[in-house]
């Protein structure tokens, strides 16, 4: 399975951006795509995920602010970040999981401004 992170970019506080992750080649091996983000100096920590039957779950952080979705039909996960604040600034990164193993997309940097 190879990911690819899109959408990443600089939004003042208060803005929005849209996240997606193309999922390509045994697709049918995926459980749950998630969304995980890195800032400088901190554990990568979990943001948002969706399971195959389409269960979501957020960070505590997140929600209210942020929706993950999937079209299936374009084998994607998108990432709807709203209401931006500077402390969401990071590398976002998608990451696929399968019954035996799980997959990481390259990282897109979202930068917050305030």
């Amino acid at each position: 399975v190879q990911l690819q992170a899109s959408g990443g970019g600089l939004v003042q506080a208060g803005g929005s951006l849209r996240l997606s992750c193309a999922a390509s080649g045994s697709t049918f091996s995926i459980n749950a795509i998630s969304w995980y983000r890195q800032a400088p100096g901190k554990q990568r920590e979990v943001v948002a995920g969706i399971s195959s039957g389409g269960i979501t779950n957020y960070a505590d952080s997140v929600k209210g602010r942020f929706t993950i979705s999937r079209d299936g039909a374009k084998n994607s996960v998108y990432l709807q970040m709203n209401s931006l604040k500077p402390e969401d600034t990071a590398v976002y990164y998608c990451n696929a999981r399968g019954p035996w193993k799980e997959y990481w997309g390259q990282g897109t940097q979202v930068t917050v401004s305030s």
